[in-house]
């Protein structure tokens, strides 16, 4: 058989299996000897299988840059190998039923997603998925916090906070260090979430003025991104009542984040919502990440947060601290926190800054989640 047979054979063998992402080593092979062929010979006999063998390279290049795009590879919610992962991403977007790929176990829990290609999938009713979908079983470390180390600090210093206990009774409206926080952690909800965003925590807390749909999120899109969030809160015929948004500037790669909706009862009619939605969004960042170059500690001072932020870096950066305060395993309240000592909300390059935060009820544990990002203009 003529070199160029064999050539042409292996060349067609190499694309058919590149459909597979398998087929980029027998096509580089064919391409090689393509080459060699058609410095011999240089017709239509030898110019086809080169051809066919450069579109058996550059497919699984291409179903590659569609699984992980500019980034290595890394591990996705369907935990399967890379060469079955881009497999199962390429044909899954061409609209092929490939959860046959999966696990057993997870091929038997519920998918919720949307029909259109616009990169977003869809949770109701408090179910906690991951960001295909897939129900995520409790773990402890699902509700990893950024904790630190004990601060040995009993400052007395003023802060944007005022302390519940020290308001008068006839003030206090129920709460207080000795009463017992109001949660619904049960509350009915739904959304939409980005593709690669997990949901680790999710909360309702309430006291006499507010209350508070939370969500604890994951960034496991494989780059930095901006958080954009509309919660909106609805009667039990679904009606809109009230509307808050959030927005976090920037979260690293595999960074929690907190993402809160504010809502006054007076907007609510005094009382609560029958159930909430959440439309979450994410884009590229506007700010330069500085979370590597600052580190972030939460401590319990009797009834309040301490948090305490250490900029190593030489830029003063901004720090969008969040604190969640449990009892057991309800969340009783809820502070977003700016440590600084310089201008307008920033940390001076290789100094530390903190900040106190009372807690509205009884607690006996914090989790503490931060951003940082350099202070631009500064």
């Amino acid at each position: 058989m003529h070199i160029t047979t064999i050539a042409l054979i292996i060349s067609i063998l190499g694309l058919i299996s590149s459909f597979f992402a398998v087929g980029i080593i027998p096509s580089f092979l064919a391409f090689i000897v393509n080459i060699f062929c058609l410095k011999n010979e240089r017709s239509i006999r030898t110019v086809r299988p080169l051809a066919i063998s450069f579109a058996g390279i550059l497919l699984p290049i291409v179903m590659y840059l569609n699984t992980y795009g500019l980034s290595g590879p890394y591990e996705k919610p369907q935990k399967l190998n890379m060469v079955a992962q881009i497999v199962y991403d390429n044909y899954e977007r061409l609209g092929f039923d490939c959860s046959f790929m999966l696990p057993k176990e997870d091929q038997e829990e519920y998918l919720v997603e949307n029909d259109e290609s616009d990169g977003m999938y869809y949770v109701s009713d408090g179910v906690v998925v991951d960001d295909d979908g897939y129900r995520l079983e409790a773990d402890e470390s699902s509700s990893e916090a950024v904790s630190g180390e004990k601060i040995d600090l009993e400052p007395e210093m003023e802060t944007i906070f005022e302390s519940i206990d020290s308001l008068g009774e006839n003030k206090k409206a129920g709460y207080g260090s000795d009463k017992k926080g109001a949660s619904d952690d049960d509350m009915p909800s739904y959304g939409g979430l980005p593709l690669g965003v997990t949901i680790t925590g999710q909360y309702f807390r309430e006291d006499y003025h507010n209350c508070n749909p939370i969500l604890v999120l994951k960034n496991e899109t494989g780059k930095e991104c901006r958080f954009e969030c509309l919660f909106t809160a609805r009667d039990s015929e679904g009606n809109e009542l009230a509307t808050s948004n959030k927005t976090i500037e920037v979260v690293s790669v595999g960074g929690l984040f907190v993402l809160e909706g504010r809502f006054d009862k007076r907007e609510l009619g005094g009382t609560l919502p029958s159930m909430y939605e959440f439309l979450v969004s994410k884009r590229d960042p506007y700010e330069e990440n500085m979370y590597e170059n600052v580190a972030v500690f939460g401590e319990v001072v009797g009834n309040a947060a301490l948090v305490t932020a250490q900029n190593t870096s030489k830029e003063k950066v901004k720090v969008d601290a969040y604190v969640l305060f449990f009892d057991g395993e309800e969340l009783v309240d809820c502070i977003w926190m700016i440590p600084q000592n310089g201008g307008d909300v920033t940390i001076d390059p290789g100094s530390s800054a903190f900040i106190k935060g009372d807690a509205y009820y009884g607690f006996d544990r914090i989790e503490t989640y931060y951003t940082a990002y350099k202070a631009v203009g500064e």
